[in-house]
């Protein structure tokens, strides 16, 4: 999960995570939390423990989860245009062509895009599995995204003009759910990534 500030003072609390009781502390302790962000098909199964936690939190998602989880209380739609309340704070872009249907978030105040599932950025793993699925995904201490889930990516012409817009962003590290965040070379790297595209 990643914690976004707003200008407000509020939180935006992307890709919830299971909420413990010493996270909930701990995201009280930062200041109140006002939204919830699902952001694609898949990030979606702690969202109803962070809704339990925050009830006055909005809840945002694309439009093709709300139909899937109809059972969490969406707020919004995610979508290119931003909420009014972080339209300050965060650029939304869907990469189109997906059937992760995800949004992107750049953050101009830091310069860090905020992702879920746009890549992967795995060095290791203790756990042997892990580390065999990493090698035969062409993952392992490397940055990029599996070969076998390009399948996912079923406009490659729609999704290559999603990426395209991206890489103008002047973002210098991102933020993944999936691995290390990248903080050098950041927009080369998630070039070099989309290669295959």
């Amino acid at each position: 999960m990643t914690v976004i500030r707003l200008s407000s003072g509020g939180l935006l609390l992307h890709s919830p995570v299971p909420m413990s009781k010493q996270l909930r502390t701990e995201l009280a302790a930062l200041g109140p939390v006002g939204h919830i962000v699902c952001p694609n098909l898949y990030h979606h199964v702690y969202a109803g423990e962070a809704v339990a936690a925050f009830p006055n939190a909005v809840l945002h998602g694309p439009p093709e989860l709300r139909r899937k989880r109809k059972d969490l209380p969406f707020g919004a739609d995610l979508s290119e245009v931003p909420h009014e309340d972080w339209k300050n704070n965060l650029i939304p872009l869907t990469i189109d062509g997906c059937m992760l249907y995800e949004t992107v978030f750049f953050h101009p105040a830091t310069r860090t895009l905020i992702t879920c599932d746009l890549v992967e950025n795995f060095d290791g793993s203790p756990h042997w599995p892990t580390r065999l699925y990493l090698k035969l995904a062409g993952l392992y201490g490397r940055i990029g995204w599996s070969r076998f889930l390009r399948i996912l990516y079923r406009d490659r012409k729609a999704a290559r003009a999603s990426v395209d817009r991206l890489l103008q962003w002047p973002f210098e590290r991102v933020v993944i759910s999936h691995g290390n965040i990248i903080s050098d070379h950041a927009r080369e790297t998630v070039r070099r990534a989309f290669g295959w595209l």
